[in-house]
C-alpha cells in the first residue's frame, strides 16, 4: 500500500493507518467502483480510496476540513476522479455509489436509509464511542445491513528505559454491512 502523506491538519485526527487498512479490506474497492465517503476530514480515507476506485465522492460539512482534504489530495498527487462536496449527508451523497464509508456519527441513520434506498452494495462505519457503537449496530440490524462488527485496539511501541513499552490508540468499532441491491442487469451490485 502506498504511503499517505498528511501535511495539512484538520484539527480532528485522521483515521489511523491500521484502521484504514482494515477499512479498505472490508470495502474491497475496484477500478469500476464509485466510492462515497461521509466526513472526509483530512482526506486520508479519500486518498487511499482514489487509488483503488474508479470514482470517489467525498462529503465534508466543515468548509475548512474540505479545504484540508483538497490540500492533502494535492500533496499525494491524487487528482481527477475525486468529487469533493462541502455538504451535509445524506443530501450531498450520490445515488449511484457502490461502496460507502461513514466516518462520523452525525445523521448516520439517515445515511443508512440513503444507502438502502440507493442500493449501496458495501458499507462501513467507524465509531469510537461505545454508546454510539451500540446504537449504530441496532440501526444496521433494523435495516438488515449488518454483516459484522469488529472492535480493535492498536498500540505502538516506544522505547522506555532500554526496553519497549506501548501507547494505545483509542479502540475503534467498525460496523460492516451490505445491502441486497440488484444491478440493472439482474446481478448483484
Amino acid at each position: 500500500m502506498a504511503h499517505v502523506s498528511l501535511p495539512h491538519d484538520a484539527k480532528a485526527g485522521p483515521t489511523k493507518p491500521e484502521v484504514r487498512a482494515v477499512l479498505h479490506s472490508k470495502l474491497d474497492l475496484g477500478p469500476t467502483d464509485h466510492f462515497a465517503e461521509v466526513g472526509s476530514c483530512t482526506g486520508a480515507v479519500t486518498i487511499e480510496a482514489a487509488r483503488r476506485a474508479g470514482r470517489v465522492t467525498a462529503l465534508e460539512r466543515n468548509a475548512e476540513r474540505i479545504e484540508t482534504t483538497r490540500r492533502n489530495l494535492a500533496a499525494n498527487d491524487v487528482t481527477g476522479n475525486v468529487d469533493l462536496r462541502n455538504a451535509e449527508a445524506p443530501e450531498g451523497l450520490p445515488d449511484d455509489a457502490d461502496a460507502l464509508f461513514v466516518g462520523g456519527s452525525r445523521n448516520y441513520e439517515a445515511v443508512l436509509d440513503h444507502a438502502v434506498e440507493t442500493g449501496v452494495a458495501r458499507l462501513v462505519m467507524n465509531v469510537s464511542r461505545l454508546e454510539v457503537a451500540g446504537a449504530a449496530t441496532e440501526a444496521f440490524r433494523e435495516r438488515d445491513l449488518l454483516e459484522e462488527v469488529v472492535q480493535f485496539q492498536v498500540s505502538h511501541g516506544y522505547e522506555l528505559a532500554g526496553a519497549t513499552s506501548f501507547d494505545s490508540d483509542n479502540p475503534v468499532y467498525m460496523l460492516v454491512g451490505e445491502t441486497d441491491a440488484v444491478a440493472a442487469d439482474g446481478g448483484r451490485r
